[in-house]
């Protein structure tokens, strides 16, 4: 018995070291290929980093960081590096539609600058309305420009919902009066990936709470597309720069849940990593804001903290350069990177159990047990699928090249 046993395991250990020999040699291959075929950054990162007195120690240390975030072996570190310093190569058409402009100012502004500001400030930006200088028919030539200079090469990245009634005429943009329905399909038509950064683009947010008068929703649902959904309100810039990474490393998107995000970045719940986590478990709860639970740092689930029902990254990596979040600063958790929360996790200061669940905050557990089991067969489906199409696409090599 124990010999059958020692033989399956040396079988798995061998088939997965063949695994990561061929996500390695997939990897090398496809930042070859863009080193080939792709403008080199207008702004090295090494420059940009030794200007900021930021030491290739600490990039490594960074590097090896966001390796463990995106679910890599070690082996990847240098490649996820290597991927950093090509950021620039990769033009980025960023659109605008219903939003309120949060998530980039949540990219562009912070305190001092570190590597994750560094990398960002390195995106080839072909075309996008908030930091351009351009205007009027100016801004439309560059993004007709961008398009026709990177077809199916450029990573189109969008910000806010889409109003779908009247056809979009609640939506018209530009010097030639288009709807965002219209630009919307015409540029993620000629994209290489589309990615949702927030809430809006990601589930439609506040504009497709109820009632809805625009028809506004997600990019998916409005056009019927696959997207990577980096949601949050505002999303945290890590979530952002972890999928380029991702895709600069192996050409593909990386293994998403059924609701489009990113797995390494929203595959665990709040709940479960919250630093508040252990007084419920005690039963030591937050009564009312201001009281001797709230000072001595007590659950805020009975304040209507939507943790347990959240699935993201936030008690792990924070806000504000990594100072604090939401629960540590004194509030529940909103449950913002979840669809149509406005709706489902209403009232926002109230336990949902209570309006929705009927079962209290006894009952959390055993509905995050629940929510867990159809996201991880959410996951599993898409990542069955996802190695299949993966597998069928010459991509990064020829049969002969495969290890």
């Amino acid at each position: 018995m124990n010999r059958d046993f020692k033989k399956r395991d040396r079988e798995l250990e061998e088939r997965i070291s063949r695994d990561y020999q061929r996500m390695v040699k997939e990897c090398d291959l496809h930042l070859d290929l863009m080193e080939r075929e792709l403008p080199p950054p207008i702004e090295p990162l090494v420059e940009q980093l030794e200007s900021s007195g930021i030491s290739r120690r600490s990039f490594m240390k960074w590097s090896a960081a966001t390796t463990a975030a995106l679910m890599l072996p070690p082996i990847f570190k240098s490649r996820v590096a290597r991927a950093a310093e090509q950021f620039g190569r990769v033009p980025v058409v960023w659109l605008h539609f219903a939003e309120c402009t949060g998530c980039s100012e949540a990219l562009l502004r912070t305190s001092y600058p570190n590597i994750d500001d560094l990398i960002l400030e390195t995106l080839s930006l072909e075309y996008h309305e908030t930091l351009m200088a351009a205007a009027g028919y100016q801004a439309e030539e560059n993004l007709e420009k961008a398009l026709h200079d990177f077809p199916g090469k450029f990573i189109c990245v969008i910000e806010g919902a889409l109003p779908t009634g009247l056809n979009g005429k609640y939506l018209t943009l530009g010097a030639k009066g288009r709807t965002g329905m219209e630009i919307a399909r015409e540029v993620t038509s000629k994209a290489a990936a589309v990615i949702c950064i927030g809430s809006c683009s990601s589930f439609g947010n506040v504009q497709a709470a109820k009632p809805n008068p625009t028809d506004a929703k997600g990019i998916s649902d409005a056009l019927g597309i696959q997207t990577v959904n980096i949601p949050g309100c505002p999303p945290n810039p890590i979530n952002f720069i972890g999928t380029i990474l991702h895709y600069l490393m192996f050409g593909a998107l990386p293994p998403l849940d059924s609701l489009g995000r990113p797995i390494w970045a929203y595959g665990k719940r709040i709940h479960d990593y919250c630093e508040r986590r252990p007084h419920y478990d005690a039963g030591e709860f937050v009564e009312e804001w201001g009281d001797s639970g709230a000072q001595k740092g007590w659950c805020l689930y009975k304040m209507g903290c939507k943790g347990p029902y959240t699935y993201a990254n936030c008690a792990k990596v924070r806000f504000n350069d990594g100072v604090s979040w939401p629960i540590m600063g004194g509030h529940g958790c909103m449950g913002c990177v979840e669809p149509n929360f406005w709706d489902t996790m209403a009232p926002l200061e109230k336990p949902i159990a209570e309006k929705t669940f009927g079962g209290g905050e006894k009952t959390v557990d055993d509905i995050g047990k629940i929510l867990a089991g159809v996201t991880a067969a959410g996951i599993a489906t898409h990542g069955t699928v996802s190695y299949i199409k993966r597998h069928n696409q010459k991509d990064f090599a020829k049969p002969e090249d495969e290890v």
